[in-house]
């Protein structure tokens, strides 16, 4: 389902990878994790306010979008491991400069978020114990990942694995409360039944154009999960555990998800103030003690699982542009262990820097790049799908058996891109979010430029 890049002068497959040391149900977990982050516990009350109940319509539209592409990726890299993934497979679809423009834009996007990820679990926690310092905690932080990652993937994956087991915990038992308290099982709490649901304002108070607006707001919490594919590159057997992976997580997303938020929409008022902390405002509707602090904690895990698991993928990435001659040759490295320790250093040196200029001047530098990168991701997942109905034809027509195929094809493909050509009309149309698509768009002509313009020095030299 690939073609050899002769452009690349050193090519990631005849590269000594990093180790295939990750287990099938690190990788489970770890696309759980994934998807499952502060997006969830913090922000999906701003979808909600946007469309009210309706917003299940809103997320199980992302949901679905994020299955076919996690089909799609699984597809691809089942056929053709590799840490640079859907970077790898947009070079084998449209050509070396495709492929190393998605590597860079992603790799910036991940390393900008690792910042985020870095500086927001520092300040959750200071809310929490106002004594504690913001920039320490976001150096230790990041000191504290970096050692895991330079440890070696198995270490990685243990950690994720049971960051992504305290997410999985606290959503399943989120649920369960908001079950129990719907159904008049809990103590001297009466259920709202179906009364916020199909209240006075109706399903969708705001009618198709708030689940669009929503739909906006709630895709970009399902970013992330693109990284099962790179990690599928450092798995035993990965075209076997990917397919477990990429089927298993795909139904549980929409499980974790749909669930917490139907809980959420049917005990508290899609227009209610509370919804800044939806889950922390479900609890104490159920009376639970210490309901702020718990869900604060858990958002606390979650951004960390983050980082950590943005962290591995960043270094994946740029390693992977090392080795093919798309980035210094020193990042393409690995020790006696195998593990890239340049590129691990080289991802987590912008993050801190980052995190540096935002605690040095707060709200003025972070908000800036993460409107610069924010559509980053659905970009990634265009190309991604392009790439993968070039491929998917191109083995077709060749008769090449894959170990993994995508159901229907190529519907799932064509209409998930309808999806996102969709999505990115209302990023254009939205006077909130064009900024976000033009700053996009204009960083992926300067990559695109620059690696042509590499690629073309290459040839002549």
């Amino acid at each position: 389902m690939s073609a050899h890049d002769p452009n690349a002068s050193l090519p990631e497959q005849a590269a000594a990878a990093p180790a295939h040391a990750l287990t099938p149900r690190q990788l489970v977990m770890m696309g759980l994790g994934s998807a499952i982050g502060a997006g969830l516990f913090l922000g999906s009350g701003v979808g909600i306010q946007t469309a009210g109940p309706a917003v299940l319509v809103s997320y199980l539209i992302a949901g679905a979008l994020v299955i076919v592409v996690m089909h799609a990726l699984g597809e691809m890299a089942a056929a053709k491991p590799a840490s640079g993934a859907f970077s790898v497979y947009a070079a084998d679809a449209m050509g070396p400069t495709a492929g190393a423009t998605v590597g860079w834009l992603w790799w910036l996007q991940v390393v900008i978020v690792i910042a985020a990820e870095a500086v927001g679990a520092a300040g959750l926690l200071a809310s929490i114990w106002p004594q504690l310092s913001i920039p320490g905690l976001a150096l230790c932080f990041m000191v504290f990942f970096t050692a895991i990652n330079l440890l070696g993937v198995r270490q990685f994956g243990e950690f994720e694995f049971w960051f992504a087991i305290l997410k999985v915990i606290a959503i399943l038992g989120f649920i369960a409360i908001g079950i129990a308290l719907l159904a008049g099982a809990l103590p001297a709490v009466a259920s709202p039944g179906l009364s916020n649901v199909l209240g006075p304002d109706g399903f969708a108070p705001r009618g198709w154009a708030g689940i669009g607006a929503a739909l906006l707001v709630v895709v970009f919490a399902f970013g992330g999960t693109e990284i099962v594919a790179i990690a599928a590159a450092e798995t035993n057997d990965p075209a076997r555990s990917l397919a477990r992976a990429i089927r298993t997580v795909a139904w549980r997303i929409l499980v974790f998800y749909l669930g917490s938020i139907a809980v959420i929409v049917a005990v508290v008022p899609w227009d209610s103030a509370a919804l800044s902390s939806p889950f922390a405002a479900v609890l104490q509707v159920a009376r639970i003690p210490g309901a702020a602090t718990a869900i604060t904690l858990v958002a606390v895990i979650a951004l960390l699982s983050a980082l950590n698991a943005n962290l591995y993928g960043a270094s994946r990435m740029i390693w992977s542009l090392g080795r093919r001659g798309d980035a210094p040759a020193l990042l393409g490295r690995s020790d006696r262990r195998n593990v890239p320790v340049s590129a691990v250093l080289a991802s987590v040196a912008f993050g801190f820097a980052a995190a540096a200029l935002e605690l040095l001047f707060p709200q003025r530098v972070l908000p800036v790049l993460l409107n610069i990168v924010g559509a980053t991701c659905l970009l990634v997942w265009t190309l991604a799908l392009v790439s993968q109905f070039i491929l998917r034809r191109r083995a077709d027509r060749a008769g090449t058996a894959l170990p993994f195929r995508m159901r229907l094809f190529p519907l799932p493909t064509l209409a998930a891109l309808c999806v996102l050509a969709v999505i990115f009309a209302m990023l254009v149309a939205s006077p909130d979010t064009r900024a976000q698509f033009l700053s996009m768009a204009a960083l992926t002509a300067v990559i695109a430029a620059l690696n042509a313009f590499a690629q073309r020095m290459r040839r002549a030299r």
